[in-house]
C-alpha cells in the first residue's frame, strides 16, 4: 500500500473539489493527526521540488493547486478549455446529467461505460454542471446557466424529456449494475 502522503496526493489530484481533513480521514482510514501531518509533509515536498503544483488550504479544505510561477500558463489553458467546443464525451455526459440528473458519478459511469472524472471536472470548470449534496452523497446536476443558455425554464422543457428520462435501456443498465453489486 502506498504511503498516506501518496494516497492523499492521488486523491487531491483526481478530486474536482477541495477535500476536508475529515473526508481524507474517511477515504484513507487514517486519523486526523496522521492526515494533517501527511498533508504538511506533502506540502513541503511539493514546495521543495520546484514543480508546478502546491497544496492550497482554506480552513479545513485542502486542494491541489498550481504555483504562482505557472499561473499565466494555467490560466491560458483553462481559458482555451472553457472557450473551446465540447467534445463528444462531454456532450454525452452533459446529456445524461440533464435528462437523468441529479445523478451520481457512479451512475453516470455505469450509463456511459467509462470513467468520467476528467469530463466532470471540465463540465464543472465550464459552469455547465454543479455538484450538490443529496442524502449525504455527491450528485451532479445542470446549472441555471446551462438552462438559461438553452432557453429552458427547467429540465422538463428539454426535447423528449419524459421519454429519454425513463429510457428502458438505461434502466436495464442501472438495474444490471445494481445486481452485480449485491
Amino acid at each position: 500500500m502506498p504511503s498516506l502522503e501518496a494516497q492523499i496526493e492521488a486523491l487531491l489530484a483526481v478530486s474536482p473539489r477541495p477535500l476536508s481533513v475529515k473526508k481524507l480521514c474517511e477515504l484513507t482510514e487514517a486519523g486526523k493527526d496522521e492526515v494533517r501531518q501527511a498533508v504538511t509533509s506533502l506540502s513541503e515536498r511539493l514546495k521543495n521540488s520546484g514543480g508546478g503544483t502546491a497544496i492550497v488550504r482554506v480552513g479545513d479544505e485542502i486542494r491541489l493547486g498550481t504555483v504562482p510561477e505557472v499561473s499565466m500558463l494555467v490560466e491560458k489553458f483553462v481559458k482555451d478549455e472553457v472557450a473551446g467546443e465540447l467534445t463528444r464525451p462531454q456532450l454525452e455526459a452533459l446529456t445524461v446529467i440533464a435528462y437523468r440528473g441529479p445523478v451520481a458519478k457512479a451512475e453516470l459511469e455505469q450509463i456511459r461505460g467509462v470513467n468520467c472524472t476528467i469530463i466532470l471536472r471540465n463540465l464543472l470548470i465550464r459552469g455547465l454542471i454543479e455538484e450538490v449534496e443529496e442524502n449525504k452523497a455527491s450528485v451532479y446536476q445542470v446549472t441555471m446557466e446551462f438552462m438559461r443558455h438553452l432557453g429552458a425554464r427547467s429540465a422538463a422543457d428539454l426535447p423528449d424529456y419524459e421519454t429519454l428520462r425513463r429510457d428502458k435501456r438505461i434502466e436495464d443498465i442501472l438495474e444490471a449494475a445494481a445486481k452485480e453489486q449485491i
